[in-house]
């Protein structure tokens, strides 16, 4: 028994799906902006690049309310009741205040 090879069809050029224009396939550099050039400033001195290493690292701890959720929870519910207790009473007291101006 021979067995015959079966040759596999010569590979075509890729071609892209989309023929996109000029400016999008070689698009230009990027611009010099403040943000740009200020961002070079601290990278270039490394005692602001290590301050800006640790705000990151800061920014990415777990915060309290991601550690603890119950006690969060808690902890604002009572906050936003204390703060809407003292809204209102505030307010209900400069009203009474405005209908009774000769009581002191």
């Amino acid at each position: 028994m021979t067995s015959s090879p079966n040759p596999t069809p010569p590979a075509e050029p890729h071609r892209a799906r989309v023929d996109l224009p000029d400016w999008m396939r070689n698009p230009e550099p990027a611009r010099r902006t403040p943000g740009r050039r200020l961002s070079d400033l601290v990278d270039g001195v490394p005692a602001l690049a290590a301050v800006r290493q640790r705000f990151w690292a800061w920014q990415g701890r777990s915060r309290f309310s991601e550690r603890h959720p119950a006690a969060s929870a808690i902890l604002s519910f009572v906050f936003v009741a204390v703060t809407a207790t003292l809204l209102v009473g505030g307010a209900s007291y400069l009203f009474w205040r405005i209908t009774h101006p000769g009581v002191r």
